[in-house]
């Protein structure tokens, strides 16, 4: 890697949308002949900032420069002009054509009569085997070859095109570990050529093998620029999650402790649970009355281990049980008539109904489960309303007002009286406090806890540490897509604690 002036500089970059201001004030530099990791949670601002350096989202304030001269992108087609191109998790190739034609798409070399297609070929060809790519026919239909081909065709598309600057926005998330050897061969490769490469991943092993320098945002805010040598994952793992300093009250684990039903048979049993490509094989134990928390940074698996127990998801391996008797659940709807309630993490395009009153998204669970050709009678629906909305404290306290006009929280508390109308014997929160202010959060925590002293089996899942280590009475911890440790809450559990095993990879350090 060589150090000069920057290719890409980006200072004091805001977007904002309605009513969120999803970058403020945020520096990035990226040097020609360097792999830059851009780290942070969910939420971050990594994919704001990168479409703002695309030409996709407009910039509220803040200046970018290329090679040192101000440009104002209006769209991808002016940033590819600028020699920026990106890659994304989803390939965006056309599979119905061949790996010549997505390679030389809009480059194609013509002759008199038209495209001269075996130039056109020869040229893919020479794009390929600046690659080392050579074992691809630029003939041959893109959709006959993997996922992992398919990227670096797409790759090499980008150099084709003279990319100066390459995006690679999660390129590993569907490849495998020789998959993933051989894209980095042609990152190095690339690197050693000085092209300058953006590269954003939530596999921390990949990000600590390839990368030179990295930036991390938290909040859509710039915490800093660090070379990677010089970071340990402990310091990366706290500074993408930060500490909040909390006005909430440290809860007594003794209580906690005393809260857990243990003494028979597990409520809910994970046995070996694994989807391939997705999560490794995983075993679990739920007793009633208990609060297991699912802690790991964006990508550790949490979110899919909770749809392969909910049914959202079908497993390639493993089983569960519940109550001691197999329990298959092909679908959310067997998991709800079983009791097993999950509330997403993706609150407004999977939660909410907006355009619904707050009484139709509360009895919609409950009607699923009952078939739609028998009503719950409008006496129980005002009931079922008057009760959750009394107990959850949702604000204001009108069923026929429409929820996508209610607050993040109070929408949240009203998706929690959703599944809670089911009456489930197991609920799975995925991100329940995400975006809500504190006071919200607060209660929400305060109402887990109340469910599960009432005997309620509860899974929760935050990227917040500290809010997992409040509410849990045991913790399993996941890193890129399998469980690497479970532990017993207690004294000596805290954030801290956490982020060790998380960087050790299962082992404290």
């Amino acid at each position: 890697m060589t150090q000069m002036e920057p290719i890409v500089k980006m200072e004091n970059i805001s977007v904002e949308f309605p009513g969120v201001k999803a970058l403020q004030n945020v520096d990035f530099r990226l040097f020609p002949g360097e792999v830059h990791a851009l780290m942070g949670e969910n939420g971050a601002g990594k994919s704001t900032l990168i479409k703002a350096l695309t030409g996709v989202n407009k910039l509220a304030g803040g200046t970018i420069y290329i090679d040192d001269k101000q440009v104002r992108f209006t769209g991808t087609a002016d940033a590819q002009a600028a020699g920026v191109a990106t890659v994304y998790q989803e390939v965006n190739l056309l599979t119905n054509l061949s790996i010549g034609e997505n390679v030389m798409l809009g480059h194609e070399v013509r002759g008199p009569f038209g495209v001269d297609w075996r130039k056109t070929n020869e040229k893919a060809s020479e794009a390929l085997k600046r690659l080392d790519i050579t074992h691809l026919d630029p003939r041959t239909p893109l959709s006959e070859i993997s996922i992992a081909m398919q990227q670096l065709v797409a790759i090499s598309r980008a150099m084709a095109l003279r990319a100066k600057v390459l995006i690679l926005d999660e390129p590993t998330s569907s490849l495998d570990d020789n998959e993933v050897a051989g894209l980095f061969a042609v990152i190095r490769k690339l690197r050693e050529e000085g092209v300058a490469i953006l590269f954003v991943s939530h596999f921390l092993d990949q990000v600590y093998e390839i990368s030179d320098r990295m930036t991390v945002l938290r909040n859509g805010e710039f915490v800093g620029e660090y070379m990677t040598k010089d970071l340990p994952r402990k310091e990366l793992i706290e500074k993408m999650i930060g500490k909040e300093m909390t006005a909430f009250s440290e809860l007594s684990k003794e209580a906690k402790a005393d809260r857990r039903e243990d003494t028979g048979a597990p409520s809910l049993k994970v046995l070996h649970l694994g989807k391939k490509g997705t999560l490794k094989a995983t075993d679990l134990e739920l007793y009633r009355g208990e609060i297991i928390g699912f802690a790991g940074l964006l990508g550790s698996g949490r979110t899919e281990l909770a749809k392969l127990i909910y049914g959202a998801d079908t497993p390639t391996e493993g089983s569960l049980e519940l109550d001691g008797k197999p329990l298959k659940l092909q679908n959310p709807a067997v998991a709800l008539k079983n009791k097993v309630a999950y509330s997403t993490e993706n609150r407004r395009d999977e939660g909410i109904l907006g355009d619904l009153t707050v009484r139709e998204n509360i009895i919609v669970a409950l009607q699923a489960i009952r078939g739609w050709a028998h009503p719950i009678p409008r006496k129980e629906q005002d009931a079922l309303c008057e009760k959750y909305i009394k107990e959850l404290n949702i604000r204001p306290p009108d069923p026929e007002k429409l929820i996508k006009n209610l607050s993040g929280g109070n929408q949240q508390k009203v998706l929690l009286a959703r599944w809670l109308a089911t009456k489930p014997q197991v609920l799975i929160l995925d991100e329940p406090t995400r975006g809500i202010d504190i006071g919200a959060k607060a209660e929400i925590q305060e109402i887990i806890l109340q469910l599960a002293s009432e005997g309620m089996s509860v899974v929760f899942i935050s990227s917040e540490l500290e809010e997992v280590v409040r509410l849990s009475d045991r913790v399993l911890i996941l890193k890129d897509r399998a469980p690497i440790a479970e532990i017993e809450n207690g004294p000596g559990v805290n954030v801290e604690s956490i982020v060790n095993v998380i960087a050790a990879g299962g082992d404290a350090a």
